[in-house]
């Protein structure tokens, strides 16, 4: 019997991945374009991939989901990602943020309530961490929820949030109890569960941004807003030991999308270079460009292995933190190289709208940042490495 070879799809991964290549080649690709241009968000396509499956790629199947591996959501956001970055980015954190942190600290109540609506697209799931004055530091944090009868008040502000201003599920984190001199800053912190209806939620201003242009951003205003005792999700004052773990997941869902970027990029500087004839021959044959190619190759190759890892532990329930943060940092930085030497292969074509390279560029330009940036990646990476010594 033949065996597989390393991290090869399963015969059930091709077909999934095959039936999703033919969607997107023939409803999402060709209009990306003009979703970055317009800025609209692509509501009839996110129910599409519902229907698919992908919108609840990784919840139970109690819950209307498809319960997919880390693995095979990881390969599917990538050939999302090669023919529309916005999209993977929205699918990407409406699963693993959102409906990956009700998965992840909810009770079997609000696991009822809110999955559901989640896995069919009925609803958005959008969450909230960053703020103003706390990017990296989560201990910063200024949004807070006091406790009052039957319930928390919340009053703060969150920016930079994915699904912001379509959502109908926030996941949204805040300060309930003072930081302890002999605690860490970021104990105290909370996260509540709760639908768009709330009275207090104000959606902010839409985010205008260098890329991904059909991923909605906004930021979020909390106005005495209160919520019931029952929105908790998870133990009170633990929340950011949750954060990190649904942070680790989201790392590699990030690296796919950043391989699905760098890979439409290698793949149409390969088109190009086969195509383009300078001094009576194709530009592939020349070593500046060749080598370049083969750079891009190389090291998206290597991002993806690193991202399968990361996935496969994951799916083996195995300790991951350490790959996830290398593929996220590795496949990001690649990916955004890529682009770069895919605008240069193009020339002065690649700097104009004409050609799509420079979009891949504006896209992948993000996941150096989101998510935890590259250098947050690196203190993880070289923490969770020592410990080993």
């Amino acid at each position: 019997m033949t065996q597989p070879l390393f991290f090869e799809p399963s015969q059930e991964q091709q077909d999934m991945l095959q039936t999703l290549r033919d969607f997107l080649r023939r409803e999402v690709a060709p209009s990306a374009a003009t979703r970055d241009k317009t800025h609209e968000f692509p509501f009839e396509l996110v129910k599409q991939l519902a229907e698919l499956g992908i919108m609840g790629a990784q919840t139970p199947e109690e819950y209307g989901g498809s319960n997919l591996p880390s693995t095979t959501f990881a390969l599917l956001l990538e050939e999302i990602a090669a023919a529309d970055g916005s999209l993977a980015l929205t699918v990407a954190s409406h699963n693993s943020l959102c409906t990956g942190h009700i998965l992840l600290a909810g009770t079997a109540e609000q696991k009822a309530q809110y999955l559901p609506d989640l896995s069919s697209a009925k609803t958005l799931g959008a969450w909230g961490l960053t703020e103003p004055s706390s990017g990296s530091d989560s201990g910063a944090m200024q949004t807070h929820a006091k406790e009052v009868e039957g319930g928390f008040v919340l009053n703060g502000s969150k920016i930079f949030i994915t699904q912001g201003s379509v959502a109908g599920t926030y996941v949204i984190n805040a300060r309930t109890d003072p930081p302890r001199p002999d605690k860490s800053k970021t104990d105290g912190l909370s996260a509540f569960v709760l639908p768009r209806e709330t009275k207090g939620l104000v959606i902010g201003r839409k985010e205008e941004k260098l890329g991904l242009n059909s991923s909605d951003t906004a930021m979020l205003i909390f106005e005495e807003m209160f919520v019931p005792s029952h929105a908790l999700l998870g133990t009170r004052g633990q929340g950011f030991k949750d954060v990190m773990r649904v942070l680790d997941g989201g790392r590699i869902g990030i690296a796919a999308i950043s391989l699905g970027l760098g890979r439409a990029a290698l793949e149409a500087s390969s088109r190009y270079a086969l195509e383009r004839k300078q001094f009576d021959k194709p530009i592939a044959e020349f070593q500046g460009i060749a080598f370049k190619i083969a750079e891009m190759a190389t090291q998206l190759e290597a991002a993806r292995l690193l991202t399968l890892k990361a996935a496969s532990l994951r799916d083996a329930h195995r300790p991951y933190t350490l790959e996830a943060a290398q593929a996220k940092f590795y496949a990001s930085e690649v990916a955004v190289a890529a682009c770069d030497h895919a605008i240069q292969i193009h020339g002065g074509y690649g700097y104009s709208k004409e050609y799509p390279v420079e979009r891949y560029w504006r896209d992948a330009r993000l996941m150096r940042i989101g998510e935890g940036s590259s250098e947050i990646q690196q203190v993880i990476i070289a923490r969770e490495w020592l410990k080993r010594f």
